[in-house]
């Protein structure tokens, strides 16, 4: 089926370049910080998760997010998520596949992650997450490309693979829950320090995820001829606006917690994240912009895919809603929620972070490749779409 992939026209092939100059450009400056050290990161002493574990933590939502397709579809049979199920487990190949690739870039010597299976040790979190991450990322390529087959053939996938389908829920579900145990499980971290963090996470998973495979169904539909069907579409909105609120209310717990406790080092963070904080005469406020340009896109995203018309009669709205939401989810936990749970310091001192240049373009390369294989898959996937229909 590879042979799919080789195939495509002009704009396929542009898509793939621009995809590949990035790629390159990322590895030159991930040769550089393996070279030089992680002293070419903003990352510091008092900042030691920066943008490489924000984005790993926002990947793994995305990834986990492809259960919503595979739980409606396989457990209670709704076969109109029968064409775009696929989509969702090729989602995560590639999602999961950037999360290792954030790993090893935030290690800086990535031989050390050897040392999570040379001395196992199982009290620890990141053991647990290897093994959740690797466990999923093995059940998505085998479920993905043995059903795939099965389909091209003609022919229903064998009984086995059932199995693995089933055991791939649980684990979408872990993924999530023990990357917030990682986050939750610090003491030393009041904003992190609660126990919604991981269904906070489960809850933008499940908003993040869908809205960018319905968004990419859009686009598919119109470069691939590529239909997943309205009543999978609607479906998936559904899901998308249940989530998205279910995190915005999460989000305000967060607010009634720090401000109405009064409890400083939750109050803080939310004030620095927010409002900006003052300290020592100084406003300390990087992160500011962010955070309102999440609150509008999600309110913004909300509000278009709650409105039955710019749900389901007008396709451009449908896509630019589920657009504002995964980049609201982005802006939310993929910046806010890691960066801003440094602020401030244990020792109440505040030191922001700003990333390098040569760290951002390490970034955009890893999601370029992240974005490269999954046009890969995809175009196997439609090519395998439309052999079937001819």
């Amino acid at each position: 089926m590879f042979e799919k992939a080789l195939k495509g026209n002009t704009n396929y092939r542009i898509w793939l370049a621009i995809l590949g100059v990035f790629m390159a450009i990322g590895g030159l400056c991930y040769i550089h910080q393996f070279n030089t050290g992680l002293g070419t990161t903003g990352m510091g002493r008092d900042i030691s998760w920066g943008l490489y574990i924000s984005q790993f933590t926002f990947l793994v939502g995305v990834a986990a997010g492809g259960v919503m397709l595979v739980l409606p579809y396989y457990i209670h049979n709704y076969k109109a998520f029968g064409k775009i199920t696929i989509l969702g487990e090729f989602l995560a190949i590639a999602a999961l596949l950037m999360c290792l690739m954030f790993i090893m870039a935030d290690l800086g010597q990535p031989i050390r992650a050897l040392n999570v299976m040379l001395h196992p040790t199982p009290h620890s979190m990141l053991f647990w997450d290897m093994i959740v991450l690797n466990g999923y990322l093995f059940l998505n390529i085998l479920c993905g490309w043995v059903i795939l087959t099965a389909e091209r053939k003609g022919v229903k996938p064998p009984k086995w693979i059932y199995i693995f389908v089933y055991t791939s829920i649980p684990f979408a579900i872990s993924i999530h829950t023990v990357t917030a145990m990682l986050y939750c499980g610090l003491p030393g971290r009041h904003f992190w320090l609660s126990a919604i963090i991981a269904p906070r996470f489960l809850a933008s998973a499940f908003a993040a995820g869908p809205a960018l495979i319905v968004f990419i169904a859009l686009i598919l539909k119109r470069v691939a001829n590529f239909d997943a069907g309205k009543e999978a579409l609607n479906k998936m909105v559904t899901i998308i606006l249940y989530a998205a609120l279910i995190n915005a209310f999460f989000v305000g717990l967060e607010f009634f917690v720090g401000y109405y406790s009064n409890i400083p080092g939750h109050m803080h963070t939310l004030q620095y994240l927010f409002f900006g904080l003052e300290h020592h005469g100084h406003m300390y406020n990087n992160l500011v912009p962010f955070m309102w340009g999440f609150v509008v896109l999600c309110i913004g995203g909300i509000i278009l895919l709650a409105i039955p018309y710019t749900r389901k009669q007008n396709e451009f709205t449908l896509g630019l809603g589920c657009l504002m939401i995964f980049i609201a989810l982005w802006l939310d936990k993929g910046i806010g929620f890691v960066l801003g749970g440094f602020v401030p310091n244990p020792l109440h001192e505040i030191v922001e972070y700003t990333p390098s240049l040569n760290e951002i373009m390490i970034t955009i390369g890893v999601w370029s490749t992240g974005f490269f294989i999954l046009t890969i898959l995809y175009k196997i996937a439609v090519g395998v779409e439309h052999e079937i229909e001819n």
